[in-house]
């Protein structure tokens, strides 16, 4: 008998153990401990389009063991490698082969729009764990989330970072499948009397095993490959930003709820204290500060490159439209004014999120003045001007610390292109 109950305890020990191990796992990864009861279904909401896209470029944090832990590093070191083998030949080709002006110029704004997402690839990789830093503090605000309405409000933001993403991948990705599996094979290529195979990017004339197969046929694979990262790292980055400053904005619209509530004390759980709530929203407040601080930090160069890149990119876009207009080629013309139109949207979306993220940081100083401060004891109303003095330095995302993102910085980039189109149209036409 006493064996017996030996072996129960034991039996009994272990599967406690099992249950405890099991719950500190899940309590590590938000499932049980949570307050936020759809704790799963917001972080797919929020992160799914983005992590699809930044997960296949190595660039999304993915915690996988094994072998499969260097998928990343691979996936990193194959897209640079197609990125390089499209871009060598090309300047060869510009160098030494192609005489026309104009398709120099097509080919010129092909080779930097290629050079910009290489140096952008390179930012993000250095800057994996600034990037997964601001997700786990994502993570971290949403399993947080105990009030309805706090929920509420972050999806509000959370829905016009996923829009702002979508619409960006539907515009990039329609305009670069076209230039890659369609526009290639709307004309027909001759090199003297001899019609040669289409491919993305042109290559050196000595390189002539690139018409025979399967040659032909990996290198053009290669090209698409070159393509998708381009155009992955591009919406990429704007996803990151739209992700990151919506929430930076739904994290102040909770702080501007807690300001108005200051007195009633709704959205304060067991803060009878009028005192601790007002420290309570200085820690919010300074949270905020620190999150979008790293969030600059990750975004500050490849906003400097996007912008720099953008304003001869959309410059020579433009004028690419005019040729095929004169010329009444409708797929190039199309193809171009879709690019055009993604890369307009693309500086839009990064100027429109900078331009929110100010707006909405400064309500907070605005939010103080208009709340019944009155009514408040002497010693807690003066606490409020420190809150007020944070919120007279808005929060802002620079591009390189030299251009503030807003919708006055976007208009100065669309008249700046247009100014370089006119001096182009002087120098070329």
């Amino acid at each position: 008998m006493t064996l017996l109950q030996s072996m129960l305890c034991f039996r009994f020990a272990q599967s406690s153990a099992k249950s405890v191990l099991a719950n500190m796992k899940n309590s590590r990864e938000g499932y049980v401990t949570s307050p936020n009861v759809n704790y799963q279904q917001d972080m797919q909401y929020v992160f799914k389009p983005s992590s699809w896209i930044l997960g296949s470029m190595g660039i999304w944090p993915i915690t996988i063991q094994g072998i499969r832990k260097h998928v990343s590093t691979i996936a990193i070191v194959v897209y640079n490698f197609a990125l390089v083998f499209a871009m060598v030949p090309c300047i060869l080709h510009i160098i030494y082969d192609q005489k026309d002006l104009n398709l120099r110029l097509k080919l010129c704004g092909l080779l930097g729009f290629c050079l910009t997402a290489l140096t952008k690839y390179f930012i993000l990789v250095i800057r994996r764990s600034k990037i997964q830093s601001c997700i786990e503090q994502v993570k971290k605000d949403w399993w947080q989330v105990k009030f309805k309405s706090d929920r509420e409000c972050m999806l509000k933001y959370a829905s016009i970072g996923r829009k702002l993403s979508l619409i960006c991948v539907t515009a990039m990705y329609s305009a670069g499948f076209i230039y890659h599996l369609i526009l290639p094979f709307c004309t027909e290529h001759k090199i003297g009397n001899q019609t040669i195979r289409p491919l993305v990017y042109p290559t050196y004339s000595e390189f002539r095993q690139s018409q025979i197969s399967p040659t032909y046929e990996i290198v053009y694979v290669a090209h698409c490959v070159c393509g998708y990262t381009i155009y992955s790292i591009t919406v990429g980055t704007c996803g990151l930003a739209a992700i990151f400053s919506t929430h930076a904005c739904g994290q102040i619209q909770m702080i501007i709820s807690r300001l108005e509530d200051l007195l009633n004390g709704k959205n304060f759980e067991q803060v009878p204290n009028v005192q601790q709530r007002i420290a309570a929203i200085v820690k919010g407040n300074v949270q905020i500060i620190r999150f979008a601080a790293v969030v600059e930090e990750v975004l500050q160069e490849v906003c400097l490159v996007e912008f720099t890149s953008s304003l001869c990119t959309i410059c020579l876009l433009e004028y690419y439209c005019i040729l095929d207009w004169q010329e009444d080629d409708r797929i190039g013309l199309l193809t171009y004014f879709m690019l055009f139109v993604s890369f307009c949207f693309n500086i839009y979306i990064l100027c429109y999120i900078g331009e929110l993220l100010v707006e909405k940081s400064s309500q907070i100083g605005l939010i103080c003045y208009l709340i019944n401060w009155y009514e408040l004891p002497p010693r807690s109303a003066r606490d409020l001007i420190l809150i007020i003095a944070m919120s007279s330095h808005p929060i802002k995302i620079s591009a390189g610390r030299m251009v503030d993102l807003s919708l006055t910085s976007f208009g100065n980039v669309m008249k700046s292109s247009l100014a370089y189109l006119s001096f182009l149209k002087t120098l070329v036409m």
